[in-house]
């Protein structure tokens, strides 16, 4: 499925995230925690800093009794939950139907362990995760989950691309090969995405001749000021800015766009954890650069968190919450302007293929026209890993 924007071409596989309601109605205990850390957990106030007054505060008030439905949605902390939070708003405004409540949640790996335990309705998690639970992969293969989450929409994504500093001779991607080239911190979902796109033929063998480096993302600035980093990866919300650290080193370091080859077009479009942006309308101010990228077109592969369901949540909640999502985003972004979506057709970009969606998600897009009949209408009563 495609967007033809003409300043945005997005060559995405389908679509991705969800909500859920009624399974739980609290969250469990902390017995899960696994060592995966949210993209977003990060200084995420350098991107948001002139939205700080308006983030709505967690609700602690009791479950609306009135609601026909209430859900319990685990979150990670950082900009996750600003739009959970800014969701939660929206949802309390604009619904009699459901009653909605952010948790806080360990990750987007520990909140797919969390939802398949029941012990919450539903969560943030990206797509990446996803496509590793269901197919019981990385942390999945020794610790798989009963339960993997249904798709329903996408909340944001995160656009990755390649920066190098000037004076490296580094050009296009091939040039990375022989390079200190930094992918984000061990253990942040951008960096696993990343490496695992970049492990993908036809990619693989400028990949293996790479010199990764490894440190805290506070340190990368200083060390990309040092010579010890001669490229990183950048990324942020498209139309809101890059994250903390990258607005750092774009204030303290000269970088520009390492540019794309067909080759790695190739390995982001073959790879199902992650999706294909083309933005060719000016990508430096999409992404908020304060300084001269040289880049007319830039290619990214896209970290998409989405909201994601329980398969027992009954299916008049999602479809609510799936309606909300597509019909008041502009509420949602009163509070937090990383929530992308502007209508049906932007909560299915991204998602996976051949991965169950949520019946009430599902049926909402049927009424707005934005199904594919290839997709999949999930089965509370079917295993699907």
């Amino acid at each position: 499925m495609t967007d033809n924007d003409s300043t945005r071409r997005r060559f995405l596989q389908a679509a991705v995230g969800a909500s859920a309601v009624g399974v739980a109605g609290c969250i469990g205990g902390d017995d899960v925690d696994p060592d995966e850390e949210d993209p977003l957990d990060e200084d995420d106030d350098a991107v948001d800093a002139d939205d700080e007054d308006d983030e709505p505060e967690p609700d602690d008030d009791e479950p609306d009794e009135d609601a026909e439905y209430h859900v319990d949605s685990g979150t990670s902390a950082g900009g996750t939950m600003d739009v959970g939070l800014a969701f939660e708003a929206a949802v309390a405004e604009v619904s009699d139907t459901v009653s909605y409540s952010t948790i806080e949640s360990p990750g987007y790996v520990g909140t797919t362990y969390r939802m398949a335990e029941g012990a919450v309705d539903a969560g943030f998690i990206d797509t990446n995760t996803m496509n590793k639970a269901i197919n019981n992969m990385d942390m999945f293969e020794e610790d798989p989950v009963d339960i993997v989450p249904f798709q329903g929409f996408l909340a944001f994504p995160y656009g990755i691309y390649v920066m190098a500093l000037d004076d490296t001779g580094i050009e296009t991607f091939d040039d990375l090969a022989g390079a200190n080239v930094y992918p984000a911190e061990p253990g942040y979902s951008t960096r696993a995405t990343t490496l695992e796109v970049w492990e993908q033929e036809p990619t693989a063998d400028v990949f293996e001749e790479m010199n990764i480096v490894d440190m805290d993302v506070a340190d990368a600035p200083g060390a990309m000021e040092e010579g010890q980093i001669d490229a990183a990866i950048a990324y942020g919300t498209p139309g809101v800015g890059n994250t903390g650290w990258v607005v750092e080193y774009d204030a303290r370091v000269d970088v520009h766009y390492v540019e794309h080859t067909d080759a790695l077009v190739e390995s982001i479009e073959q790879f199902p954890g992650a999706g294909l942006t083309i933005y060719d309308d000016d990508p430096g101010e999409t992404f908020g650069w304060d300084q001269d990228i040289e880049a007319d077109e830039i290619v990214t592969w896209d970290l998409n968190t989405t909201l994601a369901f329980h398969p027992e949540t009954p299916e008049g909640a999602v479809y609510e919450l799936t309606r909300v999502a597509a019909e008041h985003g502009d509420t949602v972004r009163d509070s937090e302007r990383r929530f992308t979506p502007e209508g049906a057709e932007d909560l299915v970009v991204g998602g996976l293929e051949d991965y169950p969606w949520h019946p009430g998600a599902a049926e909402y897009y049927e009424e707005e026209g934005v199904w594919e009949d290839d997709w999949v209408v999930g089965d509370p009563d079917e295993e699907y890993n």
